[in-house]
C-alpha cells in the first residue's frame, strides 16, 4: 500500500519556504532606494491640492446660494422698470462685479449693471428657458477683465396689467406675461475668481482652465512662485492629466535649481464635486512648492544578500539534520518492520528476512524503536524472551531536533522583526513631511471655520426673513431653513423668557439661555453629545413693528444646533490620519474616528503639543506641529503631529477651538520605513514559515513516532494483549501495522506454534545495535 504524507512533504516543504523567503529580502529590502523628493512628500503635495480643489469647489457653493437667497429675499416693485428691478436684486460691494437681467424665453439682456458680464458661449438662452430651479455656476474665460464666476438666480415680480398711461408694459411683454401673474428673470451676477485657499511656508496654487492658462495665482505666503522655461510646463501638464488619464489627481516633480526642487500637486476641481458638472472637466487647482531634495541614502543590497545567503544556509542545515537523524532512520525503520512482519508472517518455517538484525539508529526514538524490533525478532527466532527496553535518559529525541531547529530559525527571524533597520522617527521622516501635516491642519481647521462662519450667515439670513413676519410665515421659513442645511440639527426661535416659541428639526439637546448678540458658543462642557449653537439677534425695528400688528417674533433671537456629525465629517480628511476637533480646555467635541464626548486627546504628547498653539490673551494663537515618539494610542509607534487654531476673526473666533492631526510615520512611503517594512515582513514570513512546517513535522511525525516507540517497547518487554491499530497511512502507520503482525505472531509462537521448529535452526550472535 502506498505510502499518503509521511515525514518527507513537511521536510520538503521546510526547504522550499524558507529558500522563497530567503529570496525576499535580495528583491524587496535591496529594491528599496532613497528618493531625491519622498513619495511621502509628493503625495502630500497632491492631498494639499485635492483639499485646495475643495475649498474652491465649496466657496463657488456658497456663493451660489448666497446670490439665490440674496434674489429670494428681496422683493422687487412691481411698477419697476427692469433696470430698477435689477437694481433692488444686484448684490452691492464686493465681489460682485456687475449683473444683468434676461428675459426667461429669449435670454435677451433688459437690464446691465456694472461691468459688462460676459455672456458669450454660455448659451444665454437655453439657460433662461432651462426648467432647473438652481442652475450651476460657470466659469468664464473669455472676457476682457478676465476670468469670472457667473452665477443664476431666478426671479419672480408681480406685474401689473397697465402702465400709468394706459400702455402694456414692455418689461412684462418682454418676460412673455400676456395676462396677470409674476413676470419671471434670470439674474446673472458676475464675480471675480476668488484667492485660493493654501498653506504652508513657500507654497503657491493656481487655478488652471481648460485651455491650459493660469486663471487665477495665490501664495500662501510672500510672494508667488516664479516659473522658469522648464517649470511654465506644469501647468498645462497638470491640466493635461486631469482631461485624459481620468485621475482625480496626481503629483509631479519641476526643475531643481539653487540645491531646491519643485514638487507639484493637481486635483481636478470637477472630480471634487459628485453632484453636478458645474465647472466640467479640464479645470484644475495646481500647488507648487520647493522643498530640499534628499542626500543620497545608503544601499541596502549588501544587507539583502547577507541576510538572504544565512537564511538559505540556516534553511539547507536544518533540512540537512532532518533527513539524517529522522527521515532516513524513519525510512529505514519502515522497511526493517515490513521485513519483520513478512518473515514472521512465514512461520513455523523460518524466512531468511528473519536471519539479518534491525538496525538500530543512534538517536531518538527511531534508535529505540529499532532496538525493541531487534529484541523481537530474536523473540521470534526463540533466542530470549521478552526483555525491557527502555531508551538511556537525558537523550535528546525527535521533539528537541525539532525545538532546536526552531530556534536556529528563530535566531535569524527575530532580529529582522524587533532590532535591524531601525532609523529614529526624527531622522527618518524629512522636515518637508513635518510641514506638509500641519499645513494640511490648517487647511482642515479654515475648513471648519468656513462652516461655522457660513452656518452663522445663513442663520442671520433666516433672521432677516423672520423679522416681521406672523407665526405661520416664521414656521415656515424654520422648516425650509432647516431642510436646506444638514449641519443644523435643531433650529428654533427664542422669546424675550427664554422660551421655546417655534422649533424645526429635533429636540435640543440643552437649550441656550437666551444670549445677547450674535455669535457661535458651546452649550456644553460635559455629557453624550457635544452642543454648539449658532444663535442671532432678531432685527429688533421690525420686531417692533411685527408686534404692534399682533406678530410672534418681538425681541426673539433664533437658534440652530449645529449637529457633531457635520463636525465629524469636515474634520476627516482623506491621508490626513486621526484628526479632533478640541474645546479651549482641549478636550474632544469631534474626531474623524471613534470618540467619546469630551475626553481628552490619546496621549500626553499630543495635548502638550496643542498647548504649544496658545496664545496670550486677545491672541488667537499659531500653528505647531512635530514628530511624536510617544505615539498617539498605547503601543503605537512615533507619529507625525500638527495643531492649528480654528479662526482668528469671526464667530468662531472665540471659541478657542483647536483642530489637531496625528498620521503614524509608519504609514508614510519613506524609504527609512519601507525598508523597515520590509525588514519585518522578511522576519514575520521566515518564523511563520519555519514555525508551520516544523509543527506540521512535529504533529504528522514526531508525535505518532512517540507514541509509537512506547508500543514497540511495550511489545518487547511481554505486552501482548495490546492490539495496535495504525492511524495514519504513512511511516509511522506502516510500522505499527508491522508492529500488529509481530504481535500476532509472537502469541502464536508462545502458544507452542513454532517453537521447536524455530529452536532447531542456528541464527548468527550479533551485538544490540549492531548493523545489519
Amino acid at each position: 500500500m502506498p505510502l499518503l504524507g509521511g515525514v518527507r512533504p513537511p521536510i520538503a516543504a521546510l526547504l522550499c519556504a524558507l529558500l522563497a523567503v530567503a529570496v525576499f529580502p535580495t528583491l524587496g529590502v535591496g529594491a528599496v532606494h532613497e528618493q531625491e523628493v519622498p513619495q511621502a512628500v509628493r503625495d502630500a503635495e497632491r492631498r494639499i491640492a485635492e483639499d485646495a480643489a475643495d475649498s474652491f469647489k465649496t466657496s463657488v457653493d456658497v456663493r451660489a446660494r448666497a446670490v439665490r437667497r440674496s434674489a429670494a429675499s428681496v422683493s422687487a416693485p412691481a411698477s419697476g422698470t427692469p433696470k430698477a428691478t435689477l437694481r433692488s436684486l444686484l448684490p452691492t460691494g464686493p465681489p460682485v462685479r456687475g449683473g444683468v437681467l434676461l428675459a426667461p424665453d429669449t435670454g435677451k439682456p433688459l437690464a446691465a449693471g456694472g461691468e459688462t458680464v460676459p455672456l458669450t458661449g454660455v448659451g444665454a438662452a437655453a439657460l433662461a428657458r432651462s426648467p432647473a430651479a438652481n442652475l450651476p455656476p460657470r466659469l468664464v474665460t473669455s472676457g476682457r477683465a478676465g476670468p469670472r464666476l457667473l452665477f443664476f438666480a431666478r426671479v419672480a415680480v408681480p406685474a401689473p396689467d397697465r402702465n400709468q398711461d394706459g400702455k402694456p408694459d414692455q418689461a412684462r411683454d418682454l418676460a412673455g406675461e400676456q395676462g396677470d401673474g409674476a413676470r419671471e428673470f434670470l439674474l446673472v451676477v458676475s464675480e471675480k475668481v476668488a484667492a485660493l485657499a493654501v498653506h504652508g511656508d513657500g507654497r503657491t496654487a493656481q487655478l488652471v482652465g481648460r485651455n491650459e492658462k493660469v486663471l487665477a495665482t495665490t501664495a500662501a505666503t510672500g510672494k508667488p512662485l516664479t516659473l522658469d522655461a522648464k517649470d511654465r510646463t506644469l501647468p498645462s501638464a497638470a491640466a493635461e492629466a486631469g482631461l485624459h488619464t481620468g485621475d482625480a489627481s496626481g503629483s509631479m516633480l519641476g526643475d531643481g535649481h539653487d540645491g531646491l526642487r519643485r514638487v507639484a500637486g493637481w486635483a481636478s476641481v470637477a472630480a471634487m464635486d459628485g453632484k453636478d458638472d458645474t465647472f466640467g472637466p479640464g479645470l484644475t487647482i495646481l500647488t507648487l512648492r520647493d522643498v530640499t531634495p534628499a542626500k543620497g541614502g545608503a544601499d541596502h543590497t549588501g544587507f539583502a544578500i547577507v541576510a538572504a545567503g544565512a537564511l538559505a544556509v540556516i534553511a539547507v542545515l536544518v533540512t540537512l539534520v532532518l533527513w539524517v537523524t529522522v527521515q532516513r532512520p524513519l525510512l529505514r525503520l519502515h522497511l526493517s518492520a515490513a521485513r519483520l512482519a513478512k518473515g514472521a508472517g512465514e512461520m513455523p518455517k523460518v524466512h531468511a528476512e528473519l536471519a539479518r538484525p534491525v538496525a538500530a539508529g543512534a538517536f531518538g526514538e527511531p534508535g529505540r524503536v529499532g532496538r525493541a524490533l531487534e529484541s523481537i525478532r530474536r523473540q521470534l527466532l526463540g533466542q530470549t524472551g521478552p526483555e525491557p527496553v527502555r531508551p538511556v535518559r537525558r537523550r535528546p529525541g525527535a521533539r528537541a531536533l525539532v525545538l532546536i531547529c526552531t530556534l536556529v530559525i528563530a535566531a535569524w527571524g527575530l532580529p529582522l522583526l524587533f532590532l535591524l533597520n531601525r532609523v529614529p522617527a526624527a531622522q527618518a521622516v524629512p522636515a518637508a513631511a513635518v510641514a506638509d501635516q500641519q499645513a494640511r491642519t490648517e487647511a482642515t481647521a479654515d475648513r471648519v471655520r468656513q462652516s461655522l462662519g457660513q452656518s452663522h450667515a445663513d442663520l442671520a439670513a433666516t433672521a432677516s426673513a423672520i423679522a416681521g413676519a406672523p407665526r405661520e410665515r416664521a414656521a415656515q421659513v424654520l422648516r425650509r431653513e432647516h431642510a436646506d442645511h444638514p449641519t443644523y440639527r435643531s433650529l428654533y426661535l427664542l422669546d424675550h423668557t427664554g422660551a421655546i416659541v417655534l422649533r424645526a428639526g429635533q429636540e435640543p439637546l440643552r437649550t441656550l439661555a437666551r444670549p445677547t448678540g450674535d455669535g457661535i458658543t458651546q452649550v456644553n462642557t460635559s455629557g453624550k453629545i457635544p452642543a454648539i449653537a449658532a444663535y442671532v439677534q432678531i432685527p429688533t425695528a421690525k420686531n417692533a413693528k411685527n408686534a404692534d400688528k399682533g406678530g410672534d417674533t418681538a425681541s426673539a433671537v433664533v437658534v440652530a444646533e449645529i449637529g457633531v456629525d457635520a463636525l465629524n465629517d469636515l474634520v476627516a480628511r482623506p491621508g490626513l490620519g486621526r484628526v479632533w476637533l478640541t474645546d479651549d480646555h482641549h478636550r474632544v467635541l469631534a474626531a474623524s474616528v471613534g470618540f467619546q464626548a469630551f475626553q481628552s486627546l490619546p496621549s500626553r504628547a499630543l495635548t502638550r503639543l496643542v498647548a504649544k498653539t496658545d496664545a496670550a490673551p486677545g491672541g488667537a494663537g499659531s500653528p505647531a506641529s512635530a514628530v511624536l515618539h510617544a505615539g498617539t494610542a498605547p503601543g503605537a509607534g512615533p507619529s507625525v503631529a500638527a495643531a492649528a487654531p480654528l479662526a482668528q476673526t469671526g464667530p468662531a473666533a472665540g471659541l478657542g477651538w483647536r483642530v489637531v492631526s496625528a498620521e503614524p510615520a509608519a504609514a508614510l512611503k519613506l524609504a527609512a520605513y519601507q525598508v523597515q517594512s520590509r525588514t519585518m515582513l522578511a522576519g514575520l514570513l521566515a518564523l511563520a514559515a519555519g514555525g508551520a512546517c516544523l509543527s506540521w513535522l512535529h504533529i504528522v511525525v514526531v508525535r505518532p513516532l512517540r507514541t509509537l516507540t512506547r508500543c514497540a517497547e511495550r511489545l518487547a518487554d511481554g505486552d501482548r494483549r495490546t492490539v495496535l491499530y495504525p492511524v495514519h497511512h504513512d511511516e509511522c502507520g506502516s510500522v505499527t501495522r508491522s508492529l500488529e503482525l509481530l504481535r500476532q505472531a509472537l502469541v502464536e509462537r508462545d502458544r507452542g506454534g513454532g517453537r521447536a521448529h524455530v529452536a532447531s535452526v542456528p541464527v548468527p550472535s550479533f551485538q544490540r545495535g549492531s548493523a545489519p
